[in-house]
This record gives structure tokens, sequence and C-alpha cells, in this order.
């Protein structure tokens, strides 16, 4: 039988997580596979049970509503999952076990590393939303070492979500605050690395776009956004129009598979081939 692994959520026809692990089993020749299971609720414990029995099952992905659902069906967590309080990769380890990790953080962080890797003399993060995504990028945003504000229809929500993952002093402001124009004078920010990241579903297909505007943003700020579908958001079009690096969804997507594909198969994947991936994947 062929090893094999796959991505789970309720719903997940729109999952491109097959396309990106078959593009990388292709590229390497492996005897393997990856696929979308439709699972739901009340179906995730037989789901796992099953798949414990299935000597050629190496994990899954994990989408929602299960993030954190699956987490006290599984045997052991790794910390940064314990942490951010959410798992999207399980793992099946050689005894059988079944390990939960989070690959978010990792996936997130990716396309910042080389800018990370310099010294700043400051670093702040203006993150949108306050959902599961949110946690994980607050979480690996102050492990690096940003002040956060953190922006959310709710305002304790957030603040909670800071007072749980986010040593030192951080900010929360309610996500209206920043969908007027400001004339707040940035100071000098040669030196400092400012992020505005959209971690909520706003602007997403089938959703209302994220109201921002862009006299919030710090000159020379970098604009994420995490959603996928489309593409190219109208944040990261009004970012561009305002002069403003951006960073689409599929570079955390890919980031976090990429983690996720060393779990499940044991080999890197072969990510000299991301431009070919990227059209593959764009619409």
């Amino acid at each position: 039988m062929t090893i094999h692994a796959e991505v789970i959520g309720d719903p997940i026809a729109q999952s491109k997580s097959p396309a990106i692990h078959g593009f990388w089993i292709e590229k390497l020749g492996l005897e393997a596979d990856y696929r979308a299971e439709h699972v739901t609720p009340d179906a995730l414990e037989d789901y796992l049970a099953s798949r414990r029995e299935d000597p050629d099952w190496r994990g899954c992905n994990v989408t929602m509503p299960h993030k954190q659902a699956i987490m006290p069906l599984l045997d052991w967590l790794e910390p940064l999952a314990k942490q951010v309080g959410a798992v999207n990769t399980v793992v099946k380890a050689s005894d059988g076990k079944l390990v939960g990790r989070n690959t978010d953080v990792a996936g997130f962080l990716e396309p910042l590393a080389e800018r990370l890797r310099n010294q700043h003399y400051f670093r702040m993060a203006r993150v949108l939303g306050t959902g599961g995504a949110a946690r994980a990028i607050v979480a690996g945003l102050a492990k690096e070492g940003f002040t956060l504000v953190l922006a959310g229809r709710n305002l304790d929500k957030a603040r909670d979500l800071l007072t749980e993952l986010a040593e030192g002093e951080h900010h929360a402001a309610p996500l209206s605050h920043f969908a007027e124009e400001t004339d707040f004078a940035f100071d000098d920010r040669e030196g400092c690395c400012d992020l505005v990241v959209n971690a909520s579903p706003l602007g997403m297909r089938g959703q209302p776009p994220l109201a921002f505007d862009w006299s919030h943003a710090p000159p020379g700020s970098i604009a994420y956004d995490i959603v996928t579908d489309p593409l190219d958001t109208p944040f990261l079009q009004n970012a561009r129009n305002a002069g403003f690096e951006t960073i689409d969804g599929l570079a955390m997507l890919i980031g976090q598979a990429a983690a996720a594909f060393t779990h499940f198969f044991g080999v890197e994947p072969p990510r000299e081939h991301d431009a070919e991936l990227r059209e593959r994947l764009s619409p």
C-alpha cells in the first residue's frame, strides 16, 4: 500500500493542500499520496480511531473547525501547539502515537525570515483579527520581539489573547479604529520593522472587505494578508497603491505545508520550484 497523508475539515473542498503536497510528491517521485477528507465535528473521534489502525497513514493537516477540538483526542502535544492552543498538523509517530503540532507559526514567519535575521531598533505589528489564525500569528510575532497592536471587534477578546500569548507591553484596539483616516505623525522609522497583518477572514471571497485606511501604517510597513481566495485582496491592492510592500496568503500556506510535508514523508519539499507551484495554485 502507498503511504499517505491528508487534510481534514468541514468544509474541505476549497483546500489547496492536496495541490501543494501533490506537487511536491510529483517533483520528488515519491510513492505517496495526499488527499482531502471531509470530516464533520461529530465524526472526528471515529476518524482518528480509524487512522490509528491504518499502517500507511502518516498524519493529517487540520483545518477549521477542528484545530482546537482535536487536541484532547491526541496522545501528545508539542509545546508550541499547547501555547498557541491549536493544532494544524497531526503526525503518527513510530510508536503509533498521534502527535499534535502547529506549523502555522513557522509558515507565517517564513517569508519574513530574511528581514528578521537583521537587527532592528524597534519591531511593531498591527494584527487585525482575533480568531484562530491570529493566535498563531500573535505567538510567532511576540517570540520575534514585536510590540503588538491587536485589533478586533471584541476588545476584551483581543486583550485576553494578548495576555495569554504575548509577554510584555502590547495593546488592544477596536477594529473600527483603523477604518478611518488618521493624521498621526509617525516618527522616523529607519531601522524599524513594521507590519500590518490581516489575520481575519475579511476580504475572503464571500466576505466583506477589511476596512483599513493606510494612513495608520508607518512608512516602510509591510502589508501581509493571510487570505488565499482571492489571492490579491483589496487589502493588498490598497497597500500597493499606498506604496507599501505586500506578502500574500500563499506565502504562509506554502510555508506551513512545507513543515508538515517533512513530518509526514521524512524529506524536505523541493522549494526551488516555488514559482511553478504558485503558478499552479493561482487562478
